[in-house]
């Protein structure tokens, strides 16, 4: 182990936070901790939600109107959490709104590859009401992502 290394600072210089709109409270925390993060690092932000193809059942999907709605709904959380994170001190964030099948592949095949994070926050999944696997997201992107992740309880 060379020591000159181990005496150099691990500094993150863009923080990709997901949060869940069903999810409150596990998105909250984790929100608080990469906030305060950005902030005090001055680092670059990006808030991402994904409108999960489960929250969209066959008659919305078929409903333009609908659909557009669920979609300014995620897009409205997102912008709600970079005002609250700009009120905060913020000074670089940057809103991630996307949709498809399963949240954490498409934040593992997407929204990663797209924002280039070199550190993921997630909250720990406090409520599953809409997961296939109670608690699955947060282990399963600290597990295949290809960044550092922090999962913030």
């Amino acid at each position: 182990m060379e020591n000159q290394a181990m005496q150099e600072p691990l500094v993150y210089r863009r923080v990709l936070l997901t949060v869940d709109e069903d999810d409150n409270t596990s998105s909250e925390r984790a929100f608080r901790y990469a906030t305060t993060l950005a902030r005090d690092y001055a680092v670059h932000l990006g808030i991402c939600s994904v409108l999960e193809s489960e929250d969209i059942n066959i008659f919305d999907s078929l409903t333009p109107s609908k659909l557009q709605e669920k979609r300014r709904h995620v897009e409205q959380v997102v912008a709600d959490y970079v005002k609250l994170a700009e009120a905060n001190g913020v000074e670089h964030v940057e809103p991630l709104v996307y949709e498809g099948g399963d949240v954490d592949d498409v934040i593992l095949e997407q929204v990663i590859p797209d924002f280039k994070p070199d550190l993921l926050v997630t909250g720990a999944d406090t409520q599953f009401a809409h997961s296939k696997i109670s608690g699955a997201i947060g282990p399963r992107l600290a597990k295949k992502a290809p960044v550092s992740v922090i999962v913030v309880r």
